[in-house]
């Protein structure tokens, strides 16, 4: 914003003086050059020290076993997951990161938001997550693969 301030004064004091002071447009060009440049470089040093994600769970296709049950999860590009176990589903709802934790929100109960440890895991690595609620699961990356709700 003091940026936009400053140059639009110097191009209206430019503006003005051009008849009278041709020199004086040439100096005040220069300082809005250098404080548009000095601004720049404060910007670059800001995004240079944004921490990206550590992991994202978006676009990911998961292995485990829970209940007995060997289940196949997959996370598309919207946050939308979906879980099933052969031709049974599981489950269904919306996951997000926060933090370092994926958290999920399932649509076919009122239990609320349960969130997981995770880890950057390439695909066919494995390891072990915990629940907020301390449950422990072994997950498996695999290639992303679209999952639907059986029969519909």
């Amino acid at each position: 914003m003091r940026l936009t301030i400053i140059t639009l004064g110097a191009l209206a004091l430019a503006a003005c003086n051009s008849a009278e002071a041709p020199a004086d447009n040439a100096a005040a060009d220069a300082n809005a050059t250098a404080e548009l440049n000095a601004t720049d470089a404060n910007a670059v040093d800001v995004n240079a020290t944004a921490t990206p994600a550590a992991f994202e769970i978006k676009g990911t296709t998961w292995t485990f076993t829970r209940k007995g049950d060997a289940v196949k999860e997959s996370v598309d590009e919207n946050g939308n997951y979906i879980a099933n176990a052969g031709t049974k589903h599981i489950d269904h709802g919306t996951a997000m990161m926060k933090g370092d934790k994926a958290c999920f929100t399932s649509a076919m109960d009122k239990s609320g938001e349960e969130c997981w440890t995770t880890s950057p895991t390439e695909v066919g690595q494995s390891f072990e997550t915990t629940s907020d609620k301390g449950e422990k699961l072994t997950v498996t990356r695999v290639p992303y693969e679209v999952q639907t709700i059986p029969g519909q």
